[in-house]
């Protein structure tokens, strides 16, 4: 599995946002600022919160002073969901008619030993991307992988 640009980038952008917020919930992050804290050209920003807005998992406010900020508690933000709004499933709908080779169809298509099996890694994908919250993201690389390890032992 890899994640695209715009998945990690996305996530990366939606993390600044959070950090800011249990600090100071009333002033916006600014598009400038987020791009700055990643290393993103500010259009490139402005897309990624642009689509994270349309989500949902943000607010907006328009104006020299204005920008962006959570649209609920970061506990509230399970990584799935962030996940959805930045891409398409690993495993759509259309996923065998874009492998099907030169041939019109999938020649698998009646009985598919592998499509179970991307429905089993997808599902198992979507599980532990439940299992996470912005919350837990805003945290340093060790918290996070012990409340990884914590869930996993759990669930």
């Amino acid at each position: 599995m890899k994640l695209t640009a715009q998945e990690e980038y996305g996530i990366r952008c939606l993390i600044q946002v959070a950090r800011r917020a249990p600090h100071d919930a009333e002033t916006p992050l600014s598009i400038r600022e987020v791009a700055e804290a990643e290393g993103l050209s500010q259009d490139y920003a402005a897309k990624l919160l642009r689509v994270l807005r349309q989500a949902e998992l943000l607010t907006s406010e328009r104006g020299a002073t204005g920008g962006y900020r959570l649209a609920r508690p970061a506990g509230e933000i399970p990584l799935s969901q962030v996940m959805q709004a930045l891409d398409t499933p690993m495993y759509g709908s259309d996923f065998c008619a874009g492998h099907s080779g030169h041939l019109g169809a999938c020649s698998h298509q009646s009985s598919c030993s592998l499509r179970p099996v991307w429905r089993a890694v997808e599902g198992a994908v979507a599980e532990v991307l439940g299992r996470l919250s912005l919350a837990e993201l805003v945290q340093q690389e060790p918290v996070v992988a012990s409340a990884l390890e914590s869930k996993r032992r759990a669930g």
